[in-house]
């Protein structure tokens, strides 16, 4: 397994970043400023794009591994992954993310922070479907690294 930082072409990664984040333009907003984590084990797995939001606070933008791969672990590596890698005095990392999803970032280490009312609503075109639920609020969680 290898963890590699991918600084160019980072859009020739759309389709695995589609599956966490279902509009391009939004990807778009946070990409170019995000650090990308690629994982890969005889091949891609699983991607991460981090940015950073001042004053010591990152966010983890997207987390998607390919569906065939989901359950085996490779999000969760990449999550540590990236707690080492940001790792310092006075580092918070945040994640914003549906309902559905919040038990996954709380096995990872992260607590409950903020919600954002109908931000999926009024951010995204289209109704956005997670574990057969529509999302409606953002959950921000955190973890001080």
């Amino acid at each position: 397994m290898e963890i590699k930082i991918i600084s160019n072409n980072k859009k020739s990664f759309m389709d695995l970043l589609l599956l966490a984040d279902e509009q391009e333009d939004m990807i778009e907003k946070y990409l170019d400023r995000g650090t990308l984590f690629a994982l890969y084990d005889n091949g891609l797995k699983s991607i991460c794009v981090v940015t950073d939001e001042g004053n010591g606070n990152f966010e983890i933008q997207n987390l998607a591994t390919y569906k065939q791969f989901q359950g085996k672990g490779y999000g969760t590596r990449l999550v540590k992954y990236v707690f080492e890698y940001y790792k310092d005095k006075d580092t918070v990392m945040y994640v914003g993310t549906g309902a559905p999803l919040v038990s996954f970032y709380e096995h990872c280490g992260f607590t409950f922070s903020h919600r954002l009312e109908n931000y999926f609503l009024e951010h995204y075109k289209e109704p956005i479907i997670e574990a057969g639920i529509q999302l409606k609020d953002k959950v921000y969680l955190k973890k001080d690294l």
